[in-house]
């Protein structure tokens, strides 16, 4: 079987399912009123209005009550509704949202539903709409478009997880729901395996493991979304920062500051106003509408165009390391992989047109520099325009054409592993999103290079070229990480917090048998030396046992630990000994060539230990 074929069938299951769902929950609660309920990753969910809050227990019932739908094997039968048919149907039956549903879309009709909605309604983009699709499954008939396995029988292994808040339609205006979600592969083998990747993603999730390994807090009274990192885990991302001024240094980028509000009339000319304007966080300052800064590339022209410029400056590189702020809806925020204060290694690249394809290679070769030391690998999204939809979007069809041909054809010059998607460009040009894997083959969005002509075009920006002409420079959007906030979560997650040497807050942790005054002077002079030499060094004289520091530096995913005796005094050698879980105890050393090893090892950036 083709995978494209094993995609459909199990979409089609997962559909099936969340009806499945549905109709054990109107068997339960004969009041449910419904929303929408379509697939998602490796499951599906339901939007509801019950009487009262679901609890786990319910949750149990619910999946009982699906449990019979299935032994039923009631047929998925299809037909069609006049719409006003249709709007008399659902209204008997008091379904108030699939009222508000099908009333848009008479008044409307399909250019105000969106994507979710159309397949909700069972109507298709730019459809003329007279009537719309239904699918009935025993006792229960929805709205949708399919696609439907045969019967309730043949829809594979669910199971039901969790129960969340969801403002219908994605608005806080509107009423909030209880969103039930599912999760369902074609085998309970399937299953099984997901609900074991699952319990361990929840060992490693970054928030849990951030409060653990004391990196970062969340404060109520600071606000959602606006995380505060402590010592330990500013060391983290100033490493992470400090790589990343490492390889924009040999890649010919300069460091730039620029402020964290500017006034409002910036992004209407970038046209951010206009496409996003809702995200943004404004404030007034007397007669001045300021924006706290969501972005830095509409500054970075500012940069560039505050000077006379040649074909001789080009290719100009500005890079910057700067918090932004987006006004995310409060629902989706969670850890650090949704934030509101964002802080991206941001940098743009102006170049002439014959430059675009060797400074876009460059930022690949940065990309692939990173993710490896890292230890991800990745994929990418070829993000294009929506056809169907070019008003999203800044720019004519001939800048469109001839950017998005530009990238794909890069993509497959540099044969890499890409796959194109429509609609997911950003609304001034075309992009490369990097979706890295990590230990647990999760996908993340991290680096981007994003190929730019509209704004150069809205700014006016011009270089003077070899003839003596003005001429229009080419903009590179380029992160690396893409924010240090998502990437830091996405790293604690993929190492369980077992960062590399290079990486971790505390790299070495030293504690001595007893606290005799020679032992101790011996284990701050080693703690000096190591710190001398680069490292980061925990010296724990706490009145417990060595067991308990053992234990303690292996909960704090310490990467070596030295326990220090008189032995060690005598001899100046050591019993190295890496983090619980990762070795045994190393073979003995001079202290010197331990902390030769180490240095090593933080200059490789190693993922694993040398010795």
């Amino acid at each position: 079987m083709k995978d494209t074929d094993r995609e459909h069938i199990l979409y089609a299951m997962r559909h099936s399912m969340a009806h499945i769902m549905a109709t054990a929950v109107q068997e339960l609660y004969p009041g449910a009123k419904f929303g929408i309920g379509p697939v998602v990753e490796n499951g599906f969910y339901y939007d509801m209005e019950l009487e009262h809050a679901l609890s786990t227990e319910d949750l149990e019932k619910i999946e009982a009550k699906m449990a019979e739908v299935v032994n039923a094997d009631y047929t998925f039968e299809h037909s069609s509704m006049d719409l006003d048919e249709a709007i008399g149907y659902f209204g008997d039956k008091k379904q108030a949202y699939k009222l508000d549903l099908l009333n848009d879309l008479k008044t409307h009709g399909t250019t105000v539903a969106k994507d979710i909605d159309r397949a909700q309604l069972g109507i298709d983009d730019g459809a003329q709409v007279d009537e719309v699709s239904i699918y009935t499954d025993g006792p229960f008939t929805d709205l949708c478009r399919g696609p439907h396995v045969e019967s309730t029988g043949k829809v594979g292994a669910f199971k039901l997880m969790r129960v969340s808040g969801a403002y219908w339609r994605g608005d806080d205006k509107n009423a909030q729901l209880q969103r039930i979600y599912g999760i369902g592969f074609a085998t309970g083998k399937e299953l099984r395996v997901h609900l074991d990747m699952l319990a361990e993603a929840e060992k490693r999730d970054h928030r849990k493991l951030g409060r653990e390994l004391d990196l970062f807090v969340q404060s109520e009274i600071v606000g959602a979304g606006l995380p505060l990192f402590t010592p330990r885990g500013t060391t983290l991302i100033n490493e992470m920062m400090n790589y990343i001024r490492d390889i924009n240094a040999r890649g010919g980028y300069q460091e730039v500051r620029t402020g964290h509000v500017t006034r409002e009339e910036l992004y209407e000319k970038s046209g951010h106003l206009a496409k996003f304007g809702d995200d943004l966080f404004t404030v007034e300052a007397g007669d001045d509408k300021l924006v706290l800064k969501p972005m830095n590339c509409p500054h970075h022209t500012q940069l560039f165009d505050s000077q006379l410029r040649s074909y001789r400056d080009l290719p100009l590189k500005y890079s910057e390391f700067s918090t932004l702020h987006r006004n995310e809806v409060k629902g989706a925020l969670g850890g650090l992989t949704r934030v509101r204060a964002l802080t991206q290694d941001d940098a743009h690249a102006f170049v002439r047109a014959d430059q675009i394809e060797s400074e876009i290679e460059l930022v690949i070769g940065q990309v692939n520099e990173l993710l490896g030391a890292y230890g991800l690998t990745y994929r990418v999204m070829l993000s294009l325009r929506d056809p169907n939809n070019k008003s999203a979007y800044l720019g004519d069809d001939a800048i469109w054409t001839k950017s998005e041909d530009m990238l794909k054809d890069l993509a497959e010059r540099f044969e890499m592993n890409y796959e194109a998607v429509e609609g997911e460009a950003a609304f001034y040009g075309p992009k490369m999103d990097f979706m890295a894997s990590d230990a647990l083959g999760r996908e993340w969005q991290v680096s981007t290079v994003q190929l730019d002509f509209n704004q150069p075009e809205r700014f006016d920006l011009s270089y003077i070229a070899e003839d003596g002409s003005k001429q229009r420079p080419v903009m590179i959007h380029r992160a690396l990480n893409g924010t240090f906030e998502r990437m830091l979560g996405v790293l604690i997650e993929h190492y369980a917090g077992a960062f590399p040497l290079w990486l971790a807050p505390e790299q070495v942790r030293i504690f001595t048998v007893n606290d005799s005054e020679a032992l101790v002077d011996y284990a701050q002079k080693l703690k000096k030396d190591f710190e001398a030499a680069g490292l980061r060094v925990g010296f724990d004289q706490a009145a417990e046992s060595v067991g308990k520091k053992i234990r303690a530096a292996g909960l704090a995913k310490v990467p070596y630990t030295l326990v220090i005796g008189e032995k060690e005094v005598e001899s100046d050698m050591v019993n190295p000994r890496l983090r619980i879980g990762h070795g045994e105890e190393i073979a003995e050393m001079t202290v010197e060539a331990f902390a030769q090893g180490l240095v090593k090892e933080v200059a490789e950036r190693a993922l694993k230990s040398l010795f």
